[in-house]
């Protein structure tokens, strides 16, 4: 398998939604297979809140050969989001002007800020159209905005576990999880690991949303019932919460955590467009919608505008016990839709 991981220089002024200017832009991304003469066979691939560009690190047996993402065939591209920590300009980035990371004065950014640097990517990389725009959670945020805002770029979409405006409730967990980066001393230091404390206990209010009461019954039930110390005062799930919260701080910082989830509160695909109707009909490609049954963060019916305005489209449901993870996990039948999609 041909494997590229790359990163994009831009030293243009970047202009986000916020007004603030970025003097310059890096752009981490990966890419799977080749591009054929004809530029056809092109897949791009929007990831979620913590991921990073490398699709085949956390998207398991999607990136194989005869499957959907299948780098035989098609030529794939995913790109690290704005304000990520994986290579991508973020608050750990050096900003030009200063010589010195902007941490906590990184400016607020959209998903529509994270499209239009896709753009850019797509601009240097040669590519006008791609067969298919795919994306879950965060990453189907950036995909809908893309077909919104460049309806000739993607002839086939893949929605799976999101929805086309951020919702109180989706909402609500993440203001709690600033709260808990806020409440950390350290978060504000202009330092890359303040706010790790805070990060934890994000991490594990997160992991809540993510995966709902049965993926934890049926995963983190204490299997030991000799409790030789008497009263049961710890749990195997209390061990499982701290250790999510300890795998997050290995690999991420506070400063993006809090950027990228104030981007998805801020989603709304019919924001200053006419709302969700006039948006949503505009999309030109051909639209799978997949949503999770047992998806608490983005439930079956946070899907049914996308279904009811885009005008080609068809709508599944699945059966995950592992809630809005489960398009992490459900790889064999989302490969069975997805390439059913690809051969309508």
């Amino acid at each position: 398998m041909e494997t590229a991981a790359s990163v994009l220089e831009i030293r243009e002024p970047f202009v986000t939604e916020s007004g603030v200017t970025l003097p310059a832009l890096s752009i981490a991304y990966h890419t799977f297979g080749k591009l054929n003469p004809q530029r056809s066979n092109a897949i791009w691939v929007c990831h979620a809140l913590t991921a990073n560009s490398d699709v085949a690190d956390w998207w398991p047996h999607t990136v194989e050969s005869g499957r959907f993402l299948d780098p035989e065939r098609y030529f794939i591209v995913c790109a690290n989001v704005l304000g990520s920590h994986y290579g991508t300009t973020g608050p750990l980035s050096v900003n030009p002007v200063t010589g010195e990371p902007y941490y906590n004065d990184f400016p607020t950014i959209t998903v529509r800020d994270m499209v239009r640097v896709h753009m850019l990517l797509a601009r240097h990389l040669g590519i006008e159209h791609v067969e298919l725009l795919i994306g879950s959670s965060l990453g189907g945020f950036q995909c809908m905005e893309w077909a919104v805002m460049q309806p000739d770029f993607a002839r086939r979409l893949v929605l799976i576990a999101t929805t086309p405006v951020s919702r109180p409730w989706a909402a609500a967990f993440n203001e709690s999880q600033r709260m808990c980066l806020e409440a950390d001393a350290t978060y504000g230091e202009r330092c890359p690991d303040a706010g790790m404390a805070g990060m934890a206990a994000a991490r594990s209010i997160a992991l809540l949303s993510y995966r709902g009461g049965r993926a934890y019954d049926l995963t983190q039930a204490d299997t030991d019932n000799a409790r030789p110390d008497g009263y049961p005062l710890k749990r195997r799930v209390h061990s499982y919460q701290r250790h999510q919260g300890d795998k997050l701080c290995n690999r991420f910082n506070a400063y993006s955590y809090h950027r990228l989830s104030q981007a998805v509160d801020a989603h709304d695909v019919g924001w200053n467009r006419g709302g969700l109707e006039s948006a949503l009909s505009s999309i030109k490609a051909r639209t799978m919608v997949i949503a999770i049954k047992g998806d608490i963060l983005f439930p079956p019916s946070d899907h049914r505008e996308l279904v009811e305005y885009i005008p080609d489209c068809e709508y599944h449901e699945i059966e995950s016990d592992f809630g809005h993870d489960g398009f992490l996990i459900e790889y064999e039948i989302l490969d069975r839709l997805i390439k059913g999609h690809l051969a309508r």
